[in-house]
């Protein structure tokens, strides 16, 4: 069968089913990409600097010629390469996608096409799937927001409810960060914005597959910003507008909780996230936390802390009070509180 070009929705929906080659070079890859693709680029991040730049410069075809020299001694390890990864998934398909869908995915094609495997190249390339991903955050979605102060385990209580058979979708999870100043500690290193974007919009479009009008996406409320990320602005608007449920969780719990979760960090660390919100929490109580964490009194460090992080939601959260619906519980378990929220759901 001959390499077929297909539309950006018809690429998502086999993306499912078949593995992709992003052959971009390493560069473009690295930064962003689409979720669960594979590298394999057709230059290095130096070559395509060279073949772009006699594109420009010179000729196209003069461009393809050195395209060629670097392509030709790659050949056999490219096909190589792809041939374990679809035995590994028993098939024979690959979706293949460059850029813009020209030269590079084209090249690739055509070597996997001649060796015998059913190939599949994006029209538009990276770009269309970019504007796919753009698109999903202006698509309404039936959301259910959980709220609650610091120390709620709202996070444990959303994978809970994930366990249970909701659909989820869980930001802090995909953006490797907890949200406050003390949000980077013991998580891996944040995506980019645009490859959090890529894995939010690939995240919103399987839970809207399964959704409808009476399945709701649990999320949780989070500011626009999540450490380096920004949510997309009208994506987060449709947060803010959605239904909300506040966890009410008794501060002695939450404190105890956060003492779980963060008392073991290195007192640094904790320092150094404390100085952060130093400007916010004030010059004598950044003194006294600090203090507190050096004689080694972490409940009475993180007491000030849980208060000042108490005001401050308090205050960025006014706008929503109207529509707020308030949960109360006795404890930060995750379990009982989803069996709860789930109570609370099929009553409404």
């Amino acid at each position: 069968m001959p390499v077929q070009q297909i539309s950006i929705q018809d690429f998502i929906t086999k993306a499912s089913q078949f593995p992709i080659a992003d052959v971009r070079s390493p560069g473009e890859y690295l930064h962003a990409h689409i979720p669960n693709a594979i590298s394999l680029p057709l230059f290095s991040d130096e070559e395509r600097v060279v073949v772009g730049t006699s594109y420009k410069q010179r000729s196209r075809q003069e461009a393809i010629k050195i395209g060629l020299d670097y392509f030709g001694p790659k050949m056999k390890n490219i096909v190589e390469q792809i041939e374990v990864v679809l035995n590994k998934q028993n098939t024979k398909t690959i979706l293949v996608h460059c850029w813009r869908g020209g030269m590079r995915s084209a090249a690739i094609a055509w070597l996997l096409d001649l060796y015998g495997f059913e190939v599949f190249t994006l029209k538009g390339g990276y770009k269309a799937y970019r504007n796919w991903v753009l698109h999903q955050f202006t698509l309404p979605y039936n959301l259910q927001v959980l709220g609650g102060f610091t120390g709620s385990a709202k996070t444990e209580t959303l994978l809970e409810l994930k366990q249970k058979g909701e659909i989820v979708i869980d930001l802090e999870g995909i953006a490797n960060h907890k949200g406050s100043a003390f949000g980077s500690l013991g998580m891996k290193p944040q995506p980019t914005a645009e490859m959090f974007e890529n894995l939010l919009a690939l995240e919103l479009n399987n839970a809207s597959n399964l959704s409808n009008q009476k399945s709701a996406i649990w999320i949780e409320s989070e500011s626009q910003r999540i450490g380096n990320i920004n949510l997309s602005t009208i994506f987060f608007n449709q947060m803010q507008q959605s239904p909300y449920i506040f966890l009410e969780v008794p501060f002695a719990e939450r404190l105890q909780f956060i003492l779980k979760n963060y008392g073991k960090f290195a007192k640094a660390d904790l320092i150094n996230a404390i100085l952060r919100i130093k400007k916010r929490l004030g010059g004598l109580e950044t003194k006294n936390a600090i203090n507190f964490l050096l004689e080694d009194n972490t409940e009475a460090c993180f007491s000030i802390l849980l208060t000042y992080y108490d005001k401050y939601y308090q205050a960025t959260k006014l706008a929503q009070d109207q529509k707020k619906q308030f949960l109360l519980v006795q404890n930060t378990n995750p379990t009982n509180n989803a069996s709860t929220l789930l109570a609370w759901k099929n009553a409404q």
